[in-house]
């Protein structure tokens, strides 16, 4: 099996080399994808990581169209699988292993999600928890679409791994953190949206492989850590922005049709009482202004 790994990188400098560092003990190929980086990311990876393949694309693609990079490449290049990795990632050595046997269990596997936990002293809750439960708290364990309210709802969240989520299982969607994807379905349905530019892009190509007969699925012992709120910012503006705005297309396409007139309901009051740039998302909706945005 020919699996390549995916990490795109926009002015990730500060903590890439951590995940790097972790995916160079396991076997696999590695693409990095600069997507216009600013902070001397470029440098410090042409300085310590030289041996694997960088590719620039010297403007900010966003997550999908970065990410699409190393999608096609995997494609062009006729690997089997591609495993994206986030850059605020660190990665349990038996991860990709483990994603892999869930994966080959069954042909209609055409995406796996591992067991993802906060990297210690990136709880939501850092008060919480005891010294020897940091690196143990779940940040997603699996999850489903709430149609009704159009969230992704992340099973265990916030709670100490105690085996409570150990079983393989059939999910609605994969987090973009550490998702393996199997290049042939890919053929099939398509990459990565770039209207989406980020958030919701991997929920919508999971729904595009269960809407062909696909399944998706969770490896509980596929494990890595995740450093939250590094690459975007926890409630920041840009947050704000390509949630308010992508949720609206995420949910427009895929929602039921009483959802979708909430939705609707609920974006008009975003235009009047919401924060300026969940204002400015909604309204690029409805002007169809995707991909990058009205976002500065």
């Amino acid at each position: 099996m020919k699996v390549i790994t995916v990490v795109l990188c926009f002015n990730a400098k500060k903590y890439i080399g951590a995940c790097l560092d972790s995916l160079k003990k396991i076997k696999t190929d590695i693409i990095l994808v600069d997507s216009g980086s600013s902070d001397g990311s470029v440098d410090f990876l042409e300085t310590n990581y030289s041996e694997l393949k960088l590719i620039e694309t010297n403007i900010n693609l966003g997550y999908a169209g970065g990410n699409n990079v190393g999608l096609r490449y995997a494609l062009e290049h006729k690997y089997d699988f591609v495993w994206i990795v986030n850059p605020d990632i660190v990665v349990d050595t038996k991860a990709l292993d483990e994603a892999l046997k869930v994966m080959t269990k069954d042909p209609k596997t055409a995406v796996v999600g591992s067991k993802v936990y906060f990297a210690p002293g990136y709880e939501f809750h850092k008060n919480r928890y005891s010294k020897k439960e940091l690196g143990k708290v779940i940040w997603y364990a699996g999850g489903v679409n709430d149609w009704k309210n159009v969230f992704a709802v992340h099973f265990g969240i916030n709670e100490v791994d105690n085996s409570q989520f150990d079983k393989e299982k059939t999910i609605g969607f994969a987090t973009g953190s550490s998702m393996l994807i199997k290049c042939e379905a890919l053929k099939k349905v398509g990459i990565l949206n770039e209207k989406y530019f980020l958030y919701f892009e991997e929920n919508d190509l999971c729904q595009r492989l269960l809407k062909f007969g696909y399944q998706i699925m969770y490896a509980p012992r596929s494990k890595v850590w995740h450093k939250v709120g590094q690459a975007t910012g926890i409630g920041s503006s840009l947050s704000d922005y390509y949630i308010a705005r992508n949720r609206m297309l995420f949910g427009m396409h895929w929602a039921p049709l009483k959802t979708k007139l909430s939705l609707i309901k609920e974006s008009l009051k975003l235009l009047f009482i919401g924060r300026r740039w969940q204002k400015i998302g909604i309204r690029d909706f409805y002007l169809g202004k995707f991909g990058k945005g009205s976002y500065a």
